[in-house]
């Protein structure tokens, strides 16, 4: 039986696709197997009229594997 767990992270860019990028990396260097990114919830950063970074709400999705797999 797969097993998968989610937890939830918050990460930062100048586009959704580059928090997204980057919070795909800082994960990927603690998690293993990896499987999904789920956006939750999108923040635009505002300063002087013009946005200045995004926050991107994101459930990560990865397997679990014990050592009997």
């Amino acid at each position: 039986m797969s097993v998968v767990k989610v937890i939830e992270i918050i990460c930062e860019g100048s586009s959704v696709e580059d928090a997204l990028q980057n919070g795909l990396k800082e994960a990927s260097s603690t998690l293993k197997y990896i499987n999904q990114l789920n956006v939750r919830h999108v923040e635009a950063l505002v300063e002087n009229d013009k946005i200045v970074k995004y926050r991107v709400n994101t459930n990560v999705s990865f397997l679990v594997k014990n050592s009997s797999t």
